[in-house]
């Protein structure tokens, strides 16, 4: 695995645990279809969020939500109403979410929740 796959790779891992301990249900993890992927779908109560995760090792090159741009954020949107039509999950709504991780050479990673990005 490269280097770049194995930091998404992690920093994935370390959004799910960030949403499990929140008290959300994880209902996919990087769920794909010939449109693209969604990294996580999940329930925040009774609402569905998917949630696009950016991980950097550092901020040298911008903070990680800065690779979310108006484009990206469409598609997310495209993919999530597909998931719903693909899948039997009734919510009251549905929003956007991005976790973005900066990975410091020492200590833990630093996690920001981005709620209902538009």
């Amino acid at each position: 695995m490269r280097a770049k796959d194995a930091v998404g790779r992690y920093g994935e891992d370390v959004a799910a645990a960030f949403v499990v301990r929140a008290g959300w249900t994880v209902l996919a993890r990087n769920w794909r279809c010939d449109e693209g992927e969604l990294d996580l779908v999940a329930l925040d109560g009774d609402e569905l969020v998917a949630v696009e995760v950016k991980t950097r090792r550092s901020t040298a090159y911008g903070h990680p939500a800065e690779a979310v741009t108006h484009r990206k954020l469409a598609r997310l949107r495209r993919l999530t109403a597909r998931w719903l039509r693909e899948h039997e999950v009734r919510a009251r709504s549905v929003r956007v979410d991005v976790i973005a991780i900066v990975l410091p050479r020492q200590g833990a990673a630093q996690v920001e929740h981005l709620v209902g990005v538009v």
